[in-house]
């Protein structure tokens, strides 16, 4: 009898530990599907994002900022866009004024307007399909229509106009779809192999060019400076043999003489020089 009630009493412990396990498993699940439903009644927009509020579907003109919004759930729905500055980037192929084959690989830095992100949602839908149905095909329209007013030479020498045409086309297109252009840079613009190898050879032509001028005009600098030499080289034999008299001559010979008289073979009466006439001077 005393086995039987200890049994009883184990039973009736285990069953009471039971339904306050169950109990705690119900109050657990009824205050989460309270701040379940409690949740619904607020919607957070982190910093950099805009809330687009529909009512039961229709975009409405509030849109919420940043932080905490209360809003009536089932009636109300939030849709979140980012207004932070995106990096796309885009290759294009588009054709120069001579008609030469233009590669260009463009990095495209933008942003939705956050004023305008309900019209932007409504009009085109969330950040990749405003990638793929506005911003990609756009770059390429603008790049081709910019192009296609220089030659391929000017497209390498009037880069930053190129690419100022460019930036001002593209901010034009896009500002119509709620879309700003904070920079454009083209990073990689190059031509079909062929062009280049013929780019090239006009180039190692011109500078053959320039280096045969330059020897050239070497050449013809080298021979004018000999030709001066000469003429300075005449004209100071010619001055010599205007100035440069017999007196002048036994002057210069007495001057540097040394005092002994020259060893004189054969008639020398013509050759001496008179020295009397140095003497009576």
């Amino acid at each position: 009898m005393v086995l039987e009630s200890s049994s009883k009493v184990d039973s009736l412990k285990s069953s009471t530990k039971k339904s306050k396990d169950v109990y705690i498993a119900v109050q657990l699940t009824l205050a989460m599907v309270f701040l379940a439903i409690l949740s619904n009644f607020f919607v957070t927009v982190n910093a950099g994002e805009r809330g687009v509020m529909m009512q039961f579907g229709k975009v409405q003109e509030q849109i919420l900022g940043e932080g905490l919004h209360v809003i009536v759930p089932i009636v109300y729905t939030v849709q979140k866009l980012s207004v932070r500055v995106q990096k796309q980037e885009i290759s294009a192929e588009a054709s120069s004024k001579d008609l030469q084959d233009v590669f260009t690989d463009v990095a495209l830095n933008w942003h939705i307007i956050p004023a305008e992100v309900n019209s932007i949602f409504q009009q085109i839908g969330d950040e990749k399909a405003v990638v793929d149905r506005i911003i990609d095909p756009a770059v390429e329209e603008v790049l081709k229509a910019v192009m296609a007013k220089y030659t391929a030479e000017e497209i390498i020498t009037k880069r930053g106009e190129v690419k100022a045409g460019v930036d001002d086309s593209l901010t034009l297109r896009l500002v119509a779809y709620h879309i700003a252009v904070d920079d454009i840079s083209l990073v990689h613009v190059h031509f079909s192999e062929r062009f280049s190898d013929a780019v090239e050879a006009k180039q190692i032509a011109e500078q053959e060019a320039k280096k045969g001028e330059f020897l050239a005009l070497k050449a013809a600098k080298e021979g004018d400076a000999k030709v001066n030499l000469a003429k300075a080289e005449a004209e100071v034999q010619r001055l010599l043999r205007e100035n440069l008299t017999r007196e002048l001559l036994e002057r210069q010979a007495i001057e540097k003489w040394n005092g002994k008289l020259p060893l004189i073979v054969g008639d020398g009466s013509k050759n001496l020089l008179d020295l009397r006439k140095f003497v009576d001077r």
